[in-house]
C-alpha cells in the first residue's frame, strides 16, 4: 500500500493508503476526498481532478493534459491531473492539495 497525503480545499489533511497501480484521482475518491469532482472518471477529458503535487519528481504529462491544465486560472508549476498519475512505491509519502475549482 502507498501512504499519501490529500489537502482538501479548506486545508483540512487527510492521510490515505492505496495499492500501487492505482491512479492517484481513484485514490483520492476512495479515501472519501469530497472536493475532487473527476467528472470523466478518468480519461483525461474534463480536468476537474487538478491538484497540485508537492515536491515530486513524476513522469512527463501528456500533450492532453497540459492543454487540458491550460484551461485552469489555477495552473501553476505544481499542476497535475490525479487521473493520469498512477501510484508506485516511488510516490509513497506523496502531498497533494486539491486545485481550486474553476
Amino acid at each position: 500500500m502507498i501512504s499519501f497525503t490529500i489537502v482538501d480545499r479548506q486545508g483540512r489533511e487527510t492521510q490515505a493508503q492505496a495499492p500501487s497501480g492505482l491512479s492517484l484521482m481513484e485514490a483520492i475518491r476512495q479515501a472519501d476526498v469530497g472536493d475532487l469532482e473527476a467528472l470523466c472518471g478518468g480519461s483525461c477529458s474534463c480536468a476537474t481532478c487538478h491538484v497540485f503535487v508537492e515536491s515530486f519528481d513524476l513522469d512527463a504529462m501528456s500533450g492532453d493534459e497540459d492543454d487540458l491544465l491550460d484551461s485552469s486560472d489555477h495552473r501553476s508549476a505544481a499542476s497535475r491531473l490525479s487521473c493520469q498519475i498512477r501510484l508506485t512505491e516511488a510516490l509513497a509519502g506523496l502531498r497533494v492539495t486539491i486545485a481550486p475549482e474553476d
